[in-house]
């Protein structure tokens, strides 16, 4: 999908959309903003894009607003044609079927899911996983969308199993995920490495990918155990998750990985 061997994901985190807390009353505002960040992650190197509702907390832990759906669809159309990029979708907080739904009407490649499966405690309360509704959903869309899972997920406790190893292996083989994301505690927390370990020793083959933290300084630390890198905060403007992408902070995280990828192969 991404033409590399350790691939880095960019993130675009949308300004608050309509019926969310702090919606501006200005779509265009959001789709300048989009573009504005899905351009400087281009042009400085990543080879995928995810688009979030990350401004839209706090979050519902169900189906969101159909508003929400519609601006992220017309959002992700424009992206779509300005930025010749794999693009994937990740409806906060966990409304997997929304994302799907976008990503098989605008053609999108991927989408990111909190909790597909298990029971995890977070802020917007009890979230269960639902993996047997999202697939027959994909199937009945006819759509090859790729179905990327966090494994205990960021800014969540599990209530059922805790370790890794369970936690991977029923998320790629009972919930059938595409690939399995690690993350940290929380936004801008890299996730152990020995969590990453574990992760790769368990899942079979299938892409393991780095979900949250990673920045120019911790990624060669980081890569050696997973397949590609989800980022976010450290590409923005002085680090801060408020501020827009830095395209000199992109061009500086993208050649780290492959300096590290030069040495590992070399």
């Amino acid at each position: 999908m991404f033409h590399s061997p350790k691939p880095v994901i960019g993130v675009v985190h949308l300004l608050p959309l309509p019926a969310s807390p702090r919606w501006g009353n200005c779509l265009q505002a959001v789709w300048e903003r989009a573009e504005q960040e899905a351009t400087a992650l281009a042009t400085g190197g990543v080879q995928g894009i995810l688009v979030e509702n990350f401004f839209d907390a706090p979050f519902v832990k169900g189906t969101v607003d159909a508003a929400v759906v519609s601006a992220m669809t017309l959002v992700v159309q424009r992206l779509r044609q300005i930025v010749p990029l794999p693009i994937g979708i990740n409806v906060l907080r966990n409304d997997a079927h929304s994302a799907l739904a976008i990503a098989a009407c605008t053609e999108a490649a991927f989408i990111r899911v909190n909790v597909l499966t298990g029971v995890m405690a977070t802020d917007q309360g009890i979230i269960e996983g639902d993996a047997h509704r999202l697939l027959r959903y994909r199937r009945e869309l006819g759509c090859d969308v790729k179905i990327f899972a966090d494994v205990l997920v960021k800014h969540a406790r599990p209530i059922s199993s805790e370790a890794m190893a369970i936690t991977v292996h029923d998320t790629l083989y009972r919930g059938l995920a595409d690939a399995v994301i690690v993350s940290g505690l929380a936004t801008g927390a890299p996730p152990r490495r020995q969590d990453l370990e574990e992760a790769a020793a368990a899942c079979g083959g299938a892409p393991v990918l780095i979900g949250s933290g990673a920045n120019d300084s911790n990624i060669a630390h980081l890569l050696p155990h997973a397949d590609g890198v989800i980022v976010s905060s450290s590409l923005k403007r002085g680090g801060q998750i408020q501020h827009p992408v830095d395209p000199q902070r992109v061009r500086q995280f993208t050649e780290a990985v492959q300096r590290y990828s030069l040495v590992s192969h070399g």
